[in-house]
């Protein structure tokens, strides 16, 4: 929603340089939906903002413009706010939330330390991310109300990353080390039933992402570099069903990074990488991985992962054009 990656910087502001290289997730929306903006971070200049861009390439929008570090973008399922990582004000990177355009700009959680990779869940009333508090040995998975409040811890064991919610809002799909490899996981809404569902020797990196009917799970799996829980890589993108049974790459070969389920189950976002490392959007058939489209050219600057706006009856509609 993952070991030598050039997405580098989660920041200065974080004061945690081995986090600087994680970029933002997309996120399960409800089934029936169709595809609205895709939401995603760029280093211009120096600096990681939120843009958002048309499936075809058309209409690039800058949604943050604060001197912090700013990705980890993930859509409401009605597809009217977005949900952040965000260093903005000098402290360590947070939660956020902005409407889809960019303003009403809101901090969700206030931890001594870095929180990222938020997801909202299905209903808009909660939000879970990953977080590592001031002083703690390891990331952990959390959840707190949309609008902020206290946050709930619901893993302890291992580096726990990269969380979720399936489009029903019962289960959450996350990664963790804590057999010694990173692995895909899943548990219930509440931190409950925690189940393994990957076992091979690969380990699984940014971002496991769920199809619209809430039936497979897309997931990345480091075939072209050493992955650990901190420093991300790159390889092939996978698909298995919700249970962790039938898994299959869909890409070969081609190095990508990130996936991120277009709302109508079509096709996934992804990050293509050239081979000096170098990041591009991309979207691929979800079927096969064939098809790939670049989405935005170079822009001077490394892309993060990205997040899929929902659009349907009444969702997403205002100021997205």
């Amino acid at each position: 929603m993952k070991r030598a990656l050039c997405i580098t910087a989660l920041a200065a502001a974080c004061a945690l340089a081995a986090l600087a290289a994680f970029s933002s997730s997309a996120r399960a929306t409800y089934p029936g939906a169709t595809n609205g903006r895709i939401a995603f971070g760029i280093r211009v200049n120096g600096n990681v903002d939120v843009y958002s861009v048309r499936p075809d390439g058309q209409d690039l929008r800058r949604l943050t413009d604060d001197p912090g570090f700013d990705a980890c973008a993930a859509y409401s399922a009605d597809g009217r706010r977005i949900a952040y990582c965000s260093g903005q004000g000098g402290g360590p990177v947070q939660v956020w939330t902005m409407k889809q355009n960019g303003t009403d700009n809101q901090q969700v959680t206030h931890m001594s330390g870095v929180a990222i990779f938020p997801d909202y869940s299905p209903d808009g009333s909660k939000i879970v991310f990953a977080a590592q508090p001031a002083g703690a040995t390891a990331r952990n998975i959390y959840v707190v109300p949309s609008d902020g409040g206290t946050p709930q811890q619901l893993t302890t064991v291992g580096n726990n990353v990269y969380p979720a919610f399936s489009p029903d809002g019962n289960k959450i799909v996350f990664t963790s080390n804590r057999t010694g490899t990173s692995q895909v996981y899943v548990m219930n809404a509440d931190g409950s039933g925690q189940t393994q569902l990957t076992f091979d020797p690969q380990p699984k990196d940014q971002v496991p992402d769920w199809s619209p009917d809430g039936s497979k799970i897309a997931y990345l799996a480091d075939t072209h570099g050493i992955a650990d829980i901190v420093n991300p890589s790159w390889g092939d993108i996978w698909v298995m069903n919700a249970d962790g049974s039938g898994q299959h790459p869909i890409t070969s070969g081609a190095a990508y990074y990130g996936t991120a389920w277009s709302p109508d189950g079509s096709r996934i976002a992804t990050l293509k990488v050239d081979s000096s490392g170098f990041h591009t959007l991309y979207t691929i058939n979800a079927a096969d991985g064939t098809d790939p489209q670049a989405v935005h050219p170079v822009t001077g600057g490394n892309q993060f992962v990205p997040g899929w706006q929902p659009r349907g009856t009444g969702a997403g509609e205002e100021d997205d054009g």
